[in-house]
């Protein structure tokens, strides 16, 4: 009996022993199997890391091939032939210029030049109006937005976590300044100065500015007696300042840094839609004024039928964006599309604001308004690479404001142009634009006319409660 007895422990024991050996097995092959899985989605990660950069590297050197293709038509048309010292893409100001202390009051006598004066010192090639040539501008603007959003949609979830986070912003930063530039497009196309052909411009403009969700001929006609009473307290449309009595509770809540700020954002962010809306910093009227009733204030009997057009533009847009949302969600529609709009809209309120609002600009009540006068006072600004970007709508804006039908491709040649005339007249402030935002904001508060002069229909803009 004892022989089986060893028998059987010696068994027990080989069989602890291959159990255990067994477990050790099953550990070490699941080890390797884990060692494994994490080697291949490194190397995953990484290959879908490499492919995202060679995506971007493929399409960067299209978007190049795309440029120096088409640039030298740009330079032969003339614009980017006016490039300055060191690549400035702006008509470089003037020694003069530099000199000159950028809040030193202008001139607020009535000039001793003519329309007729301004226009004769201007190449007379400046007013024509080329087709091919705008429509280049429109598919040269298309055509970076295409790009960006290919890419943004095709790769950015390819990328990891924290270049992700850095991607999307960049993404929403340039294609806002892109779209920027095609609003400044259909602006054009409002003005007439798109081509020689009314229908074509107005149906450029209005598939653009649907688009954007601008109500195209509503803001046409707006705009339009916004050039026609610019500098006016009583007529003109927009960024009509305030006096003193009506913002004295400003200086209670408001008037700090945190209350600038606030301002600022809400300003940038709400802004435009609060303009369209409820007509928030507009000329006042007798009665509620929006930009979608056709019935308003705003616009007369001619008018309707053409701001029906346009909210049904808007509509045609909302729905196109709706049917996008339920295929592709929100989340989508937004990171694509909603934030960069939301760019489009913060620098079309800072330009118009910026080109209106400034210490050394008068305005003119009644008795001293007239129609030069109010044009000019209007400011050109700088935004470095951005003024081409936008058409130089930024740094052209006197021009502008005096030959609205021209084309924006001609306005740096007039521009330079006109300056010898227009002397003292004319204003450039090369403050950066952030800067002078901040700065505008703070010191143009409210305008009431200097007691120390007898012109009390010339009021200036103060900020001392």
């Amino acid at each position: 009996m004892r022989p089986r007895k060893a028998e059987r422990n010696a068994t027990q024991i080989f069989h602890h022993h291959h159990h255990q050996n067994i477990q050790k097995q099953e550990i070490n092959t699941h080890t390797l199997i884990k060692q494994f899985l994490r080697k291949k989605e490194s190397a995953s990660a990484e290959v879908l890391s490499r492919d995202f950069f060679f995506q971007v590297f493929r399409f960067s050197w299209i978007f190049r091939v795309f440029v120096t293709s088409t640039l030298p038509i740009l330079v032969n048309w003339g614009r980017l032939d006016k490039m300055g010292a060191g690549g400035r893409m702006s008509d470089p100001t003037t020694k003069d210029e530099q000199k000159k202390n950028p809040l030193q009051r202008v001139p607020y006598a009535k000039p001793p030049f003519t329309l007729g004066d301004i226009k004769k010192a201007i190449p007379p090639h400046c007013f024509e109006r080329s087709v091919s040539r705008s429509f280049s501008y429109v598919v040269y603007d298309l055509v970076i937005v295409f790009l960006l959003y290919y890419i943004a949609t095709s790769y950015f979830h390819l990328l990891p976590s924290p270049y992700c986070y850095l991607a999307w912003p960049i993404y929403w930063a340039v294609q806002g300044c892109v779209c920027t530039g095609i609003w400044v497009i259909a602006h054009e196309c409002g003005h007439h100065a798109f081509s020689d052909y009314q229908w074509l411009d107005d149906t450029v403009g209005l598939i653009l500015h649907s688009a954007l969700l601008v109500p195209y001929f509503s803001w046409k006609y707006s705009h339009r007696r916004h050039h026609s009473n610019t500098g006016s307290l009583e007529r003109d449309e927009v960024f009509v300042p305030k006096p003193k009595s009506r913002v004295s509770w400003y200086s209670k809540y408001l008037n700090n840094p945190l209350g600038r700020v606030i301002t600022l954002v809400v300003t940038l962010t709400l802004g435009w839609p609060l303009y369209l809306l409820f007509n928030v910093s507009g000329r006042p009227y007798n009665r509620f004024a929006c930009h979608f009733d056709p019935y308003g204030p705003i616009y007369n009997d001619r008018e309707r039928l053409q701001i029906f057009i346009s909210d049904a533009g808007i509509i045609a847009a909302v729905c196109v964006l709706y049917r996008v949302a339920l295929v592709k969600g929100l989340a989508w529609l937004v990171c694509v599309y909603g934030v960069p709009l939301l760019i489009v809209n913060g620098f079309l309120v800072l330009i118009t604001f910026l080109q209106h609002t400034h210490p050394s600009l008068p305005h003119y009540d009644s008795s001293e308004w007239d129609w030069l006068r109010g044009a000019l006072a209007t400011v050109d600004r700088d935004y470095g690479v951005l003024n081409k970007v936008f058409h130089n709508i930024t740094d052209t804006h006197v021009t502008h404001h005096l030959f609205s039908t021209m084309p924006h491709y001609h306005a740096m040649e007039a521009t330079k142009a006109i300056k010898p005339i227009l002397g003292q007249y004319y204003q450039f402030d090369g403050t950066p634009f952030y800067k002078a935002m901040w700065r505008e904001a703070k010191e143009c508060l409210y305008v009431e006319p200097d007691e120390s002069t007898p012109d009390k229909g010339v009021f200036w803009y103060k900020n001392k409660f």
